[in-house]
């Protein structure tokens, strides 16, 4: 993310969106401006307030001892279990007290240039609505229990919170160099699947700091105790060469050491020569080992083999 390369960009603007640079095809509602912010947070109900009681208690019994300790102090501070959807204006004030972000109501998924503009002044996207019961389990697109319970506990850490911003103005690079996948792998392996060891002994002290493992039970208990993923120590050029899957547990997990260690080596890297090197594909399926991986558990791929979650088999 080179930071004297990026001196000269205006990250107040919005960033300039090239012809050539592949971004998915969202069409803006009616009414949302070109920030996609909606005007207020939605009034929820009192269905809304119950399915979020729900899943916050669900996960709650499943997530210590195997949450980042980060993450748990972060529901603390913000007290997401006092009961219905958080205000996003409370939410924003006790945030913004602790490292100065705010969280701000989208209505959908929001395009990448957008995203990253918000990243880069700390203000977190969060989807402004809820699943249905029907939809209880697994949601394709991110709702407010996802984006508030999942990510913004873990904004309340310091230097998580510096490494969001950062990921963000790294945005204006990768849209420069076409290569919006590999910084997509980059947040995908970190920021929603990520795990951390917490201490020397790995099979006793990972933990998840990822959104898409701390939201739902099943990938919470998967990705640290099932004995099909591979769980493989961070390496940042190799992570933004791999695919990544979207609609199932994940193959592989990708540890850090500390949130320190995430902040310097995404930072400190050379993006500029990074990027120039990158094909505009992958280079490594999610289920690949390499050569130069430090391999912390070598998994069987058994769940993944047998079909995943389309053919029921059981993720083991």
């Amino acid at each position: 993310m080179s930071q004297t390369a990026l001196l000269d960009t205006d990250f107040t603007r919005l960033p300039d969106r090239d012809e050539g640079v592949f971004t998915a095809p969202l069409q803006r509602p009616d009414g949302v401006g070109e920030d996609w912010l909606e005007p207020s947070q939605r009034d929820y109900g009192a269905e809304d307030d119950a399915i979020w009681n729900d899943l916050y208690e669900r996960q709650m019994d499943i997530l210590p001892g195997r949450a980042a300790t980060a993450f748990l102090a972060g529901t603390q501070k913000l007290a997401l279990g006092r009961g219905g959807v958080p205000e996003f204006a409370r939410l924003s004030a006790e945030l913004g007290a602790l490292t100065g972000w705010s969280v701000v109501p989208v209505p959908m998924l929001i395009p990448d240039h957008v995203f990253f503009w918000h990243l880069a002044n700390r203000r977190f996207p969060a989807g402004n609505f809820i699943r249905t019961r029907a939809t209880f389990d697994y949601i394709q697109e991110p709702d407010v229990f996802h984006d508030v319970f999942g990510h913004v506990p873990m904004l309340a850490d310091p230097v998580y919170a510096d490494y969001m911003q950062e990921y963000g103005r790294a945005g204006w690079k990768a849209m420069r160099y076409n290569r919006l996948k590999a910084l997509g792998a980059l947040y995908w392996y970190t920021v929603e699947f990520g795990l951390i060891l917490e201490g020397p002994d790995p099979q006793k002290d990972l933990r998840a700091y990822g959104a898409g493992i701390l939201s739902g039970p099943s990938e919470a208990v998967f990705s640290l105790e099932a004995r099909s993923p591979n769980r493989i120590m961070l390496n940042v050029d190799r992570v933004m060469r791999t695919d990544y899957v979207i609609d199932d547990l994940q193959p592989t997990y990708f540890v850090i050491e500390s949130f320190d260690q995430l902040f310097h080596a995404t930072v400190d890297r050379d993006f500029d020569r990074l990027y120039r090197a990158l094909g505009p594909g992958f280079t490594y399926a999610n289920t690949a080992v390499i050569d130069v991986d430090d391999v912390l558990t070598r998994g069987t791929l058994e769940y993944h083999l047998r079909g995943g979650r389309g053919s029921g088999a059981v993720p083991v």
